[in-house]
């Protein structure tokens, strides 16, 4: 299974926030939509960065109750970990792990195609291994 067979399930809308919009706004909109993720984009479309949860929390645990104030841009990780339309799963899985991620941008030539997180490539990597079993039942309750 690829990344855009999950997109093509799920959709490829991915909710965003302006790069102005202040920590108190994003929890909001995260706690609101319940996602971990939401990428930072300008008014034209171009993705800046990502913010997460734990972006949020962590500026919390360093300035208190100050960093409600901060922006989106001050927040947002801009070293953007992607990935293409034609990646496996499995592709996916080690690159989240291996850049300890939870939200992969999912690009095609620099254009926006959706987002996957590590829940939805769980899900597609068990549907895959469900797949695999009941064919092997199949073939084997059939010799």
């Amino acid at each position: 299974m690829q990344v855009k067979d999950i997109l093509a399930a799920k959709g490829s809308d991915v909710f965003s926030v302006g790069p102005g919009d202040d920590a108190t706004t994003i929890a909001r909109a995260l706690a609101e939509h319940r996602i971990g993720a939401a990428l930072v984009r300008k008014p034209d479309g171009s993705v800046l960065g990502i913010v997460s949860e734990r972006d949020i929390v962590r500026a919390l645990a360093k300035e208190g109750s100050t960093a409600l104030m901060k922006t989106a841009r001050d927040l947002m990780t801009a070293d953007l970990h992607t990935v293409l339309p034609e990646a496996s799963v499995a592709e996916a899985m080690g690159l989240m792990t291996d850049r300890r991620c939870r939200h992969l941008p999912v690009l095609t030539e620099g254009r926006l195609m959706g987002m996957v997180s590590i829940g939805d490539l769980v899900k597609a990597r068990i549907a895959e291994a469900e797949a695999e079993a009941e064919s092997l039942r199949a073939f084997v309750t059939a010799a």
